[in-house]
């Protein structure tokens, strides 16, 4: 085999696996359930809901990591528009409200799609993220 047919193999094969992996991205679009046991974890830093310091911060990691998709909270930060499905969340939503903070703890760990996995963040900014994101859902 030449060397030029060598490279057409390589080149489909990649793009092959690039739609592949575009497609896996798409069929996520469905329901983003956490496990049952990180709904039953508990928020550690419960006690610093209202702490002015902590929430300051989280905002901080949220305008360095997180407003270019979920903007203002409500998921229409500036890339938002050009994400595939699914769309970043509307943390002022009923739907976000309703998790328990171990789900929201899961999933900003964890990520899926486009939402990265925010893992290497300390675990308390991503607590006080998820007691940030609080503040903004209605009484």
């Amino acid at each position: 085999m030449r060397a030029f047919e060598r490279s057409l193999i390589v080149v489909a094969a990649a793009a092959v696996i690039a739609v592949g992996a575009g497609s896996a991205v798409w069929a996520q679009g469905g329901e983003w359930k956490a496990p049952a046991d990180a709904k039953a974890t508990k928020n550690p830093r419960a006690a610093q809901k209202t702490d002015k310091q902590a929430l300051a911060n989280a905002k901080k990691n949220i305008d360095t990591n997180c407003q270019s998709c979920h903007g203002s909270g409500k998921g229409d930060g500036p890339a938002a528009a050009a994400l595939p499905p699914p769309k970043p969340a509307d943390w002022t939503s009923a739907k976000v409200a309703s998790e328990t903070d171990g789900e929201l703890f899961w999933k900003i760990s964890n990520g899926r799609g486009a939402m990265p996995p925010w893992k290497h963040l300390p675990e308390n900014d991503r607590w006080d993220i998820i007691n940030y994101i609080r503040t903004l859902q209605k009484k």
